[in-house]
């Protein structure tokens, strides 16, 4: 069976043969436009954001600046840095946020079983499902433990050079993070009713 198409639907040179699994004979280049992830504090673009994390640190009291007791050590800081993509993947700002180092995460929830049937149910009748980011997520998660870190480098207090920072609320990365997210979240969904 032969079928005609009209001559605006085909692609490329009308008088070549047709091709299954061969070349075309004009390769088309591609280029690749991406944003380079900053690698240090030292970029005047990145002070911004940086004094923005920390004006956030303050709005939602996560740290208080403290002696480090004996006793206890101190968890390092780093700053890491990432491009904030919208919905459709364009590039918006550039992003920081100060993270715990020498701390690794234990803490990872996955989709509990009832959620399955449900995403599933949504899947199979077509309906729009939402995702969404809440800002300072972690910021407001109280942590129960006694965790204490370094200043942030570039922003060390000239009065209090040897002090740290006690922790009062989650800060990115450590164990602790998800965990009272989590468990916030949780707590918030189950008293609502959903």
């Amino acid at each position: 069976m032969k079928t005609y198409h009209p001559k605006q639907q085909i692609l490329g040179d009308v008088q070549d043969k047709v091709r299954t699994r061969s070349t075309f004979k004009d390769q088309t280049q591609f280029s690749f436009l991406f944003e380079l992830e900053p690698k240090s504090i030292n970029d005047a673009s990145l002070v911004e954001a940086m004094l923005e994390d920390l004006d956030q640190f303050q709005k939602n009291d996560v740290w208080k600046l403290a002696f480090l007791p004996k006793d206890k050590s101190n968890i390092g800081t780093k700053w890491a840095f990432i491009n904030k993509l919208d919905e459709n993947g364009k590039f918006v700002r550039n992003k920081d946020g100060l993270k715990g180092i020498d701390f690794t995460g234990t803490f990872a929830p996955v989709a509990r079983l009832e959620a399955i049937p449900i995403l599933s149910f949504a899947a199979h009748n077509h309906m729009r499902l939402h995702q969404m980011d809440v800002r300072c997520d972690l910021l407001n998660d109280i942590i129960n433990e006694e965790v204490y870190v370094k200043q942030p480098l570039g922003f060390e207090s000239d009065a209090f050079p040897n002090h740290v920072f006690q922790l009062k609320k989650s800060l990115y990365r450590l164990k602790q993070e998800t965990r009272a997210w989590y468990e916030k979240l949780s707590f918030f969904v189950m008293k609502n009713d959903f």
